[in-house]
């Protein structure tokens, strides 16, 4: 699943899509865009596709990204310390960062009865982009996109 808002970069596969990156969050790699770039189209749209909900499937999912780095790249794989960082599952309690975003934006932040109808992964995009560096511009169009705005 591809969202419209990151569509232009991530449609190609050529930037990691945030489903993508959920499943890496969730198997507690921090893939870099170097790494990404180096696995063939087919390996991308398989760690896209993937299922990365059971204990199984994480384990596999985290063990074919693994073997991956090792045979694609010339960087070791790297941790990512996911502790505080799963709050996406939480459909009853905002992040702080969320709302931050929003108001640095000059829009309406969602409010507890919108985030909690929102899906993890639409939650877990709104995270990412509000606590992102780079690519919060973003923010305001996934809002748009998930029926907030």
């Amino acid at each position: 699943m591809i969202f419209d808002f990151e569509s232009d970069f991530a449609g190609s596969l050529r930037c990691i899509p945030m489903i993508a990156r959920q499943k890496l969050d969730i198997a507690g790699i921090k893939l870099s865009l170097r790494q990404w770039s180096r696995f063939s189209r087919e390996e991308r749209g398989q760690l896209a596709d993937l299922p990365c909900e059971t204990v199984a499937e994480q384990a596999a999912y985290r063990a074919l990204v693994l073997h991956l780095v090792a045979m694609r790249t010339d960087e070791p794989p790297r941790p990512l310390v996911v502790d505080g960082f799963d709050d996406w599952r939480e459909a009853d309690r905002m992040p702080e960062a969320v709302r931050m975003q929003a108001e640095a934006d000059g829009v309406a932040p969602p409010t507890p009865e919108q985030w909690s109808m929102l899906t993890p992964l639409q939650r877990f995009a709104l995270i990412k982009l509000a606590r992102s560096q780079h690519e919060n511009e973003n923010f305001v169009p996934a809002l748009r996109e998930f029926g907030v705005l």
